[in-house]
């Protein structure tokens, strides 16, 4: 054994035995999660794992991902060699060059060139993190410290591989360009010398990235991560878990442990890139909400609590809080619009939405406390079913028009959801005539529910109002059955994603569609044919975040229109998957702005920044907060309108 060995070899074992530990510290606490998210299974979760963790697809969707792909796969690459520093440094004699040149040669050929590949990588990321920070306060301590501890790993390889070169005992020299570009400074020194150093310096940063570095910083996410891609929820990530209500249960999340195991997994996997605070409307226009702070709030409380509540004590640092290290403030919490551009930027399917629904379901359910605004809502969505407390005899009154339109069980092909702003909004009721025009020129039989039908519950759940929004569920589920119910088409992205995604935890299992799917189709089929070309001047569509990254529905909309018009929609600088939300989601719509830059403002002036002439929506909400913008900034002139509405004037 070598004077190398005698040393680093307990200097590893108690590395490795204090890696152990520390990891099983912090990890192990994942476990006093509850267990109420499914897991998308062995298979599916195995691929997700090798394309989005491995594969780094989600990674690479920002221009600056491929160089965090080249630096992945770069370590991955080099394990082997990395490997057989480790063995050897404890079994001297056990080295790769006992390979036959067939397979070493290749090796050492890869991992020179990737070891050279790693470190232009590390230079540009340290480049862009001081030029060009992905975000305030990226320009951090560990941050830097990880870099640089890489960029030294790969020194210290390069220096070892060149220093065998320059001593004679490397076979492979041949195919190692690099570390032969590197001997060349080494002739006429002291190799065995520089060997000696570079030796160390590989062991150093092995040692600090094993005792520091993975267990105390965000680099953990290098396993964290990839566990994170494997155990991905079921079902759409917006859908919260339902609750069982009887007696003595506890809802909602006022303390950390009463979130589940995956939302636990996840604030240990957050790689802390910051791309969901770019993308969250509440955290661009000024809010106190940010994604990537309130998880590490979350992490910092689960690490502060974890230790007591395992022993079956009481948290002492409160999970909801103001102003403390590990506490998530109640303003962040309400500012959230639900839009779920956070958890679509995630390159590690990190789930923000869940875990805000569950502390407000803590707030609403288990203390009362709530915006004082929401008082009024939750109890006319309670009493009377819909948010303004109307009565509901009044709920078909938008169609006297058009005479008589029960749905008739047997008879009626189609049930047309028309949702609450459908029915009470005046600005709305006349996209539902519209839709209802539609329909009847593709000669659809259809009905509507009229009075007995019933919220579907979307805002209140988001809300945290659980409760309600479980009576109501219910009842619309067993309303439907008695009915007979096959389709339900809706003009409400929220109606729609509400009963297409969140009524199968009730065993709702029937088709719903958005009524821009429908109109499309229609189109497409031949089922109604336009007149005429409708004029719009230059007109650009927004999608609505319930229709489009909820429901991945981006081209029905669009293709109608281009139908209708002649030519199809602009585009909001924003659009498709990176759309900024309108700002009425996730129960926003009953509540006012009361900090920064109101988001329907921001979004209507990116509009204007493009001098349109009609702006196009296909949701409720997004009417009523495009038209305030656009009041706001005083921009009357825009036109603003529906799909349906646009489409039923080429009909007429």
């Amino acid at each position: 054994m070598t004077l190398h060995s005698l040393i680093f070899t307990p200097l590893l074992g108690l590395s490795l035995l204090f890696f152990a530990w520390s990891l099983y510290r912090r990890l192990s606490l994942v476990a006093l999660g509850q267990s109420n998210q499914s897991f998308v299974g062995f298979g599916t979760g195995l691929r997700e794992m090798l394309v989005n963790a491995f594969g780094q697809k989600r990674v690479v969707r920002k221009w600056f991902g491929v160089n965090h792909l080249l630096i992945f796969w770069s370590f991955l690459a080099l394990l082997l060699v990395n490997g057989e520093f480790v063995v050897s440094g404890v079994f001297p004699s056990l080295r790769l060059g006992l390979l036959p040149d067939a397979l070493y040669l290749p090796l050492r050929a890869v991992s020179d060139v990737m070891s050279g590949v790693a470190l232009v990588a590390i230079a540009v990321a340290l480049v862009r993190r001081t030029l060009f920070p992905p975000y305030a306060g990226a320009r951090n301590l560990e941050s830097y410290a990880i870099l640089i501890l890489i960029a030294l790993h790969m020194l210290a390889y390069l220096g070892i591989s060149a220093s065998e070169i320059a001593l004679g005992e490397e076979r492979a020299a041949g195919v190692m360009p690099l570390a032969k570009l590197f001997a060349l400074g080494l002739l006429g020194s002291d190799a065995a010398a520089a060997h000696d150093l570079y030796w160390w310096l590989h062991a150093a940063a092995l040692l600090a990235f094993i005792v520091v570095l993975i267990p105390f910083t965000k680099h953990l996410h290098v396993f964290t991560a990839i566990a994170n891609c494997f155990l991905r929820s079921e079902g759409p990530a917006h859908v919260p878990a339902p609750e069982i209500f009887s007696e003595g249960n506890l809802f909602g999340a006022g303390r950390v442990d009463r979130f589940s195991t995956k939302d636990l997994l996840d604030t240990y996997a957050c790689t802390a890139c910051g791309r969901c605070q770019n993308v969250c409307p509440a955290n661009l226009t000024g809010k106190p909400l940010n994604p990537r702070l309130m998880l590490k709030q979350l992490q910092r409380n689960l690490l502060a609590n974890g230790g007591e509540l395992k022993r079956g004590g009481e948290a002492g640092l409160p999970l909801i809080g103001e102003a403390e290290k590990g506490s998530v403030a109640e303003e962040a919490i309400w500012a959230c619009t639900s839009c779920g551009a956070c958890m679509e930027a995630c390159p590690v399917f990190v789930e923000h939405l869940p875990k805000l629904v569950a502390m407000r379901r803590h707030l609403v359910e288990m203390e009362a406390r709530f915006p004082e605004e929401l008082l009024t809502f939750f109890e006319n969505a309670e009493q009377r079913s819909n948010p303004w407390g109307m009565a509901p005899a009044d709920r078909g009154k938008w169609s006297a028009q058009l005479g008589e339109r029960d749905f008739e069980t047997g008879k009626s092909e189609v049930l047309f959801f028309v949702g609450c702003a459908g029915s009470f909004d005046t600005r709305a009721k006349q996209v539902s005539v519209a839709v209802a025009t539609i329909l009847d020129a593709a000669g659809i039989s259809w009905g509507m529910l009229g009075k007995d039908e019933l919220c579907c519950g979307d805002s209140l759940r988001r809300l945290g109002n659980e409760f309600v929004f479980d009576k109501l569920a219910r009842q619309n589920v067993e309303l439907f059955k008695a009915r007979g119910v096959k389709k339900i088409v809706t003009a409400c992205p929220h109606c729609f994603s509400t009963l297409k995604n969140d009524y199968r935890q009730y065993g709702l299992e029937i088709e719903v569609q958005h009524h821009t799917e429908l109109i499309a189709s229609l189109l497409e089929e031949g089922r109604i044919k336009p007149r005429q070309a409708v004029e719009t001047g230059k007109l650009l569509f927004h999608d609505s975040c319930y229709l489009g990254r909820h429901n991945d529905t981006y081209q029905a909309p669009r293709a109608a229109l281009a139908a209708v018009t002649g030519s199809a929609p602009g585009e909001f600088e924003r659009n498709r998957e990176s759309a900024f939300c309108c700002g009425a989601g996730g129960g926003r719509m009953w509540l006012e702005e009361v900090s920064g830059e109101r988001i329907n403002r921001t979004r209507v002036a990116e509009a204007l920044e493009q001098s349109p002439d009609t702006l196009c929506v296909s949701c409720p909400y997004c009417m009523t907060m495009v038209n305030d913008g656009l009041n706001d900034l005083e921009a009357t002139e825009v036109r603003l309108r529906d799909v349906a509405e646009v489409v039923a004037e080429a009909l007429v």
